[in-house]
């Protein structure tokens, strides 16, 4: 009889139960929600006070929400539909940015699954969806790669000035078009100064040019591998750049990658906001390194922050760890809005962004977390002079968005700090390590870039693609469903409830890995019912012929699922071969459709002969007289 194993029972069930389960959410669909998170590096959201602002501003207005909750990039709110998702957005961008002209918080709109949260606790979430589907906004953007060669020049023109100064080498330095144009008195300054250039500079071109009796030049240029790594380091920084940046949408899986030798595309299934969109991705962001006039938090800098002093020449006032948005940066109205510690900052800029090439999250010699600074080699000079020059005073480091600063730490110098490694440590825990830490890496674009191309996908377009797509799926599986019941009868039919699990386990296992689906994955699955249909086709086949060759019904089944596996597992592994050149070789479209293609190919072998064979065994298996299959005519060679 044919009888599986009680394991292998419980095995095959328990797979399609977890299926069902993780399938669950794509049904639900998504809801309207505006979401909430900060707009400046410093300033850090507080999931209870900021849900309780959220409400109590949305009862005050009159507006219904489904419910409120905090994750790792804000909070949302769900509303029951998008005329209310509207309303609930300005009434939020109302009560979080009272002036609009220096925004604390970023209140966009999106959209997010329907699915309970004991679902959600389950790790149970819905496929992403892309721009295709969901709806939301595409953006490519220019680099502008001259500008990054010009920025790179102006910084080796500043490094000049001081490699030349240490060495007591006069010297008049300007940028001039893409080359550094050195000018001296004297043949012996030039020479001089083409030895220290060399030493320090590996690929600038240098090149000797006389303009006069008293005017030697020398001509620094990039030299072109130089200038090629500047190009791909700046599409690489601003790729990353932009996924810091994007994160505070609440994107779930966004699209960031090159397009060519200067450009980058960005989609963003799900987000309705252009404006704030575009207000993100513009944003520019840069690290400032000045000295603490004073202490921090000393009775002068009070007095300025309450308003009952100015500020002293060559000084301005801000205030560290800002918590709130409504404090802002270089003023207070009171003693009581002061939240943070007031410090008077030199306004000389002693050391940029520019200068740092890593930031990561530690431990100090006393086990305390600290924050590890890596410099370039003029950084390392430039920080060693500072520090040398000012031990026992404290050093702000800002982070500098929309021409407006905010300090990240003040530390203490305690001695001269040289090697190119800086160490931040002090009354911080963990978190604030790692958070200074991201805060550092992230940033300023390497180079400026300009948006070129901008196309928007509607909700209801993306609703309507979907539609289509589920609709043509559908129908396909029901076409099939009927020839094979009409076709093999009972075999037939359980061929089709086989073909459904096989399609909610490849539903199951996008969403379990967070894939994005596209309407090439919709086709990807379409083409997977008609190739998974192909293995019951042959394994029915085959048990029809063993029936001719004279088989028993019993043997026939055994036979007919034995025999056809390695015709089975051929030409799904010759397939699955196609499948993995295009998610390699592939990009965009073709990888969605590669993987939506390589998991039902495993999908429907599991679903083909475990799922179908347990359910024949079911039906057929406990009977010890067996007469005849259901399994449609079997035609017999003619013998006449």
């Amino acid at each position: 009889m044919n009888r599986y194993p009680l394991w292998k029972n419980i095995f095959i069930v328990v797979v399609l139960c977890w299926g069902l389960l993780y399938a669950l959410p794509n049904l639900l669909g998504q809801a309207p929600a505006v979401q909430v998170s900060s707009a400046k590096a410093t300033l850090e959201m507080d999931p209870v006070a900021d849900s309780k602002r959220i409400a109590d501003a949305l009862a005050a207005a009159g507006i219904e929400h489904r419910d409120i909750f905090s994750d790792a990039t804000g909070v949302r709110v769900r509303f029951a539909d998008f005329e209310t998702q509207s309303r609930g957005r300005d009434v939020i961008e109302k009560a979080f940015n009272p002036d609009k002209q220096d925004a604390s918080y970023t209140v966009a709109l999106n959209l997010l699954s329907n699915s309970p949260q004991w679902l959600t606790k389950l790790r149970a979430l819905p496929m992403y969806l892309g721009l295709d589907l969901r709806g939301g906004v595409h953006f490519l953007l220019e680099v502008d790669m001259p500008g990054a060669i010009t920025h790179r020049l102006e910084a080796v023109a500043g490094d000049l000035r001081g490699q030349l100064r240490d060495k007591n080498v006069r010297a008049n330095i300007a940028r001039e078009g893409n080359t550094v144009v050195l000018r001296f008195r004297d043949a012996a300054q030039r020479a001089a100064a083409r030895g220290v250039i060399q030493s320090f500079n590996k690929d600038l071109q240098l090149v000797e040019r006389d303009g006069g009796s008293d005017d030697f030049r020398l001509i620094a240029s990039l030299s072109l591998q130089a200038q090629q790594t500047i190009r791909e380091f700046a599409i690489k920084q601003n790729i990353n750049t932009l996924h810091n940046r994007i994160n505070e949408l609440g994107v779930a899986e966004p699209v960031i990658q090159q397009q060519g030798a200067d450009r980058i595309v960005v989609q963003l299934p799900g987000i309705q906001d252009v404006t704030v969109a575009k207000e993100i991705l513009g944003r520019t962001a840069t690290l400032e390194l000045r000295m603490v006039e004073g202490s921090p938090g000393d009775q002068r800098a009070r007095d300025v922050a309450a308003g009952r002093a100015q500020a002293p020449y060559g000084t301005e006032l801000y205030i560290e760890r800002l918590r709130s948005g409504h404090a802002k940066a270089g003023q207070a109205e009171n003693a009581n809005d002061i939240i943070g510690i007031p410090l008077l900052l030199n306004k000389q800029i002693e050391l940029t962004g520019e200068n740092l090439t890593d930031a990561q999250p530690g431990f100090d010699e006393n086990s305390q977390p600290a924050v590890h600074l890596n410099l370039d080699s003029a950084g390392t000079r430039k920080f060693r002079e500072l520090t040398r020059q000012n031990v026992g005073r404290n050093m702000a480091i800002l982070l500098v968005e929309k021409g407006k600063g905010e300090v990240v730490t003040a530390p203490v110098i305690r001695t001269e700090i040289g090697g190119g490694r800086v160490q931040i440590s002090g009354s911080m825990s963990t978190a604030e390590a790692n958070k200074t830490a991201l805060l550092l890496r992230a940033g300023a674009l390497a180079a400026p870039m300009e948006i070129i191309e901008e196309r928007t996908v509607g909700p209801s377009l993306g609703a309507d693609n979907i539609s289509k797509g589920f609709h043509s799926t559908l129908w396909g599986f029901v076409a099939i469903a009927v020839f094979m019941t009409v076709y093999y009868m009972l075999f037939g039919l359980v061929s089709s409830v086989a073909l459904s699990f096989n399609l909610v386990l490849l539903v199951a296992l996008l969403s379990l890995l967070q894939a994005t689906l596209t309407l090439p994955g919709i086709a990807a699955m379409a083409l997977t019912l008609g190739m998974a249909i192909d293995s019951n086709v042959l394994i029915n086949e085959r048990i029809r012929e063993e029936l001719r060759n004279g088989c028993t019904p019993q043997m026939a089944i055994t036979a007919g699922y034995e025999r056809a596996w390695n015709t089975i597992l051929d030409s799904n592994v010759t397939t699955l071969i196609a499948g993995i050149a295009l998610l390699i070789f592939g990009s965009g479209p073709i990888r969605g459709f590669a993987v939506v293609h390589c998991l039902g190919i495993l999908t429907s072998m599991f679903s083909a002969i475990l799922v179908s064979r347990m359910v024949i065994n079911f039906i057929y298996g406990r009977r010890r007289k067996l007469d005849a299959l259901s399994i449609g005519q079997i035609w017999k060679p003619d013998n006449n």
